[in-house]
């Protein structure tokens, strides 16, 4: 089945630094109210320097900070009240949507066809296939898995698939499908970060959801090898062996104003939640209230006002209470509990701080998506300085996935 284009491809004249510029310098200047965290500094600094924004904050209910939380674009119009130059939000991080519903539903695996691949992910490939039309050449799909992409994009275009993986189990399993259903995909066994791999120049390389130094290894050998085109949505970009971001773009590094990024400061861009269910949330809920309580339990103990981190807790612990979850993590930092300590009072400050955080990490949180857009831009910049048509966009709606950027580079 070949599909109509879902767009008109890498038509646009504006250059990707026109939206990396003034993107990069209105990150740089709001810095201090994403760079701390609420979770590891219960007032942050710009609560002085931006009292009013922090006064409306402190007198939101929980179901409103979740509300905006979800909706960031009435977060950012709502903040701007106190902040006017938060009103640029939606100007900054606006990009084109690539296909729409019925394209995306066109594309999609039929779920006869799409056995071992999660509703979710038989979706995302969908749209990411359908944001890719039309497809001219062969495709090499990068960290492929178990080959859902990749069988994905043969149905759509006809076109051979030649996937890399590195786990020997999911590429077996993925020739397995491909050979029941006759399409032409074959996965090999590979790690894609070896120095040694060698790509051919002509191919259509895609990644979807691959992470961290993983894409931007495609972006750079992909480049460097002469493949005609890259469509890629990145994701966990802070995945990486260095403790601060380089900027792939020369232009961009030449910038004064080029934000310098940490690795944790990366993370920020994928603290995003939408598709977790109610479940989820509750946990992710109750463990940080624990985990606060326990940080000013910690405090007290060690006469010292410093955030200590724990490490991640075992699953089990979720079936506890604070009693065990404390113990559990005194006992990984070192600390010594005394036998009276008064655990429903830490409890209850715990609770206490988490909705001071979750209504101080609203601010945090609106920079998440620019933050994103920002590291996409500088993928963008550096395929155009290797010489191609750089086109952005959004392959599916954020409630199928946040992360549904796609950087789509012709040469």
């Amino acid at each position: 089945m070949t599909l109509p284009p879902a767009a008109s491809l890498h038509d646009s004249t504006e250059s990707v630094y026109s939206r990396w510029q003034p993107l990069n310098d209105w990150l740089a200047e709001h810095r201090e109210l994403w760079a701390s965290a609420p979770f590891m500094e219960p007032v942050p600094g710009w609560t002085l320097s931006h009292p009013a924004l922090a006064d409306w904050l402190a007198g939101l209910s929980e179901v409103r900070c979740q509300n905006l939380d979800d909706d960031p674009s009435l977060l950012a119009e709502q903040a701007s009240r106190y902040l006017s130059s938060l009103g640029r939000y939606d100007e900054l991080v606006h990009v084109a949507e690539l296909a729409d519903a019925q394209q995306a539903e066109q594309a999609t695996l039929p779920e006869i066809r799409a056995v071992d691949m999660p509703g979710r992910k038989r979706l995302q490939a969908g749209a990411f296939s359908a944001a890719v039309q039309p497809l001219a050449h062969s495709i090499l799909d990068w960290c492929c898995g178990k080959g859902h992409l990749a069988r994905t994009l043969a149905a759509a275009s006809g076109q051979p698939v030649t996937g890399l993986e590195w786990n020997d189990e999911l590429v077996q399993d993925g020739n397995r499908l491909a050979r029941r259903f006759g399409d032409p995909v074959l996965l090999q066994c590979q790690d894609v970060m070896d120095t040694e791999l060698a790509l051919e120049g002509g191919a259509h390389g895609v990644a979807l959801h691959a992470c961290g130094d993983l894409h931007r290894q495609l972006i750079r050998r992909g480049s460097e090898s002469g493949l005609s085109r890259l469509s890629i949505s990145p994701c966990c970009y802070h995945l990486t062996a260095e403790d601060r971001y380089q900027t792939l773009s020369l232009r961009a590094a030449e910038n004064p104003r080029c934000l310098r990024l940490a690795r944790n400061e990366l993370r920020l861009a994928v603290q995003e939640t939408v598709t977790a269910p109610e479940r989820v949330r509750e946990q992710t809920r109750r463990i940080s209230q624990w985990r606060l309580g326990f940080d000013a339990l910690q405090r007290q103990l060690r006469d010292c006002d410093d955030y200590l981190p724990v490490p991640s807790h075992p699953s089990r612990l979720l079936n506890g209470d604070f009693e065990g979850f404390c113990r559990w993590a005194a006992h990984k930092k070192g600390l010594t509990l005394p036998p009276a300590t008064d655990y429903g009072y830490w409890q209850a400050v715990g609770e206490r701080r988490w909705k001071e955080v979750k209504q101080y990490e609203l601010v945090r949180h609106l920079f998440r998506r620019p933050l994103e857009v920002w590291m996409v831009l500088d993928y963008g910049l550096y395929l155009e300085e290797q010489g191609y048509r750089v086109k952005i966009g959004e392959f599916c709606d954020r409630s199928l996935t946040p992360r549904n950027l796609l950087i789509d580079a012709l040469r």
